[in-house]
């Protein structure tokens, strides 16, 4: 999900040279010899830096409340966001279920105390809703998270599919690891609300639509990044539930996924038009690539993820990691560089433990040094200004979202998958 900017919400998707065997413009192509990257992987990220995280997005979520009272993190802060005249301290959906799940890739017992706290807080915004159909919004403000007539205070009403399968994500995650009902529940009522809101049979190639916009009108695109969430979501959801009905709607999703792959250089495409037919061609961005090979596994998205280091690799400030989109290649998203390094640490090709080590040592120097930081959190982007293509901008400020994604990286926690 892209950082807000002061422009108008775009109605398309937002979440966001050289082939590998010629001569890479960033160390990150580089291979070298196994020991050498062995010994670069044991040592990168350092445990302090973990530790350092994991202490800003625990200072976070407990900025506006303590203990068992509900309550969100607000997902930026510093630098673009925070001057004189302007403060926001939105909460994005998203961003709080990667929170919830770098938690419990922490494993520690306070972790898990917050990400249930967090999880129950979601679970309220649901149940709360104005509408009680089984959705979140894209977004919370969380000052005071809940109002005076009980309900949650909306910050953006807009309901993505996306949104709604990760926050479903990071709730079935919590009845894995505690077995306590309500989180499955409250999964299940955000998967039924994709099903029957967005499903999309009739339009070739077949899949979910992005959801539907602040005045409950449904988008008619398909995005790949929304099929590639509600098929690792549903896929999730037939192992914890058994009903084999979430395994089909889930081989729908990743078979739309499928049909975005380009058969040349093996990228995926974003989606398709309001049409939900016409691939839409531009911009490309980075996440459906990392995303599709960390939902599936599939060897066939080995591709995508070389794709992005030849193509969208960005140097700026210092820093080196992959960028947003093809849009924009002149600053990094640090986002993005922590889901590319999961990625290739799980693909373990030739060269990808050298690629892992350099990823997530940029990201820590990025955390230790970037513009706007604290030495703990990750800023979104190393400058300000990165255009998405999607009509949204990131900037250097702290962000809860990229953190968590680095703290996944670093522990090797993938989140699509059980």
């Amino acid at each position: 999900m892209a950082a807000p900017s002061r422009t108008p919400a775009p109605t398309t998707p937002t979440r966001r040279g050289v082939l590998l065997g010629g001569a890479a413009a960033a160390g990150l192509l580089a291979t070298s010899a196994a020991p050498a990257a062995a010994a670069a992987r044991s040592t990168v990220p350092s445990r302090t830096s973990v530790t350092r995280g994991y202490a800003f997005l625990a200072e976070r979520f407990d900025q506006y409340g303590s203990g068992t009272q509900l309550r969100v993190p607000r997902s930026y802060q510093g630098g673009y966001f925070s001057t004189p005249t302007f403060d926001f301290v939105s909460s994005f959906a998203y961003d709080d279920a990667l929170v919830v799940l770098a938690w419990l890739a922490g494993g520690a017992a306070a972790d898990l105390q917050r990400a249930t706290v967090l999880g129950d807080a979601l679970l309220y915004a649901q149940a709360n809703d104005p509408l009680r159909d089984g959705r979140t919004r894209a977004s919370y403000q969380p000052d005071p998270f809940v109002t005076a007539d009980g309900t949650p205070q909306i910050g953006s009403p807009a309901a993505n599919t996306g949104n709604q399968a990760w926050v479903g994500l990071a709730l079935a995650r919590l009845f894995a690891v505690t077995r306590q009902q309500r989180f499955l529940d409250g999964a299940l009522r955000s998967a039924t609300w994709i099903q029957e809101r967005t499903f999309d049979g009739v339009r070739a190639p077949f899949g979910y639509t992005g959801g539907r916009d602040g005045n409950d009108v449904a988008y008619a695109f398909k995005a790949t990044e929304h099929n590639i969430d509600v098929g690792a979501f549903f896929t999730m959801l037939a192992t914890l539930t058994g009903d084999s009905a979430w395994s089909a709607r889930a081989r729908t999703a990743f078979a739309f996924v499928a049909s975005q792959q380009d058969p040349g250089d093996g990228h995926v495409w974003t989606g398709t038009d309001p049409d939900g037919t016409t691939t839409n061609r531009f911009p490309i961005p980075a996440d459906v690539q990392t995303w599709a090979y960390l939902a599936t596994g599939d060897p066939r998205y080995s591709a995508s993820l070389t794709w992005v280091f030849a193509n969208l690799t960005a140097s700026d400030a210092g820093f080196t990691g992959s960028s947003y989109s093809d849009a924009d290649v002149s600053k990094v998203w640090f986002e993005g560089s922590a889901h590319l390094a999961l990625a290739v640490r799980a693909r373990g090709a030739t060269g990808d433990a050298q690629r892992y080590a350099d990823l997530m040592a940029s990201a820590e120097r990025a955390q230790a040094t970037a513009a706007n930081g604290d030495g703990r959190g990750l800023v979104a982007a190393s400058s300000d200004g990165l255009d998405t293509g999607f009509g949204d901008l990131y900037y250097a400020s702290l962000h809860t979202g990229a953190t968590a994604w680095y703290l996944m990286a670093a522990k090797g926690y993938n989140p699509f998958r059980l």
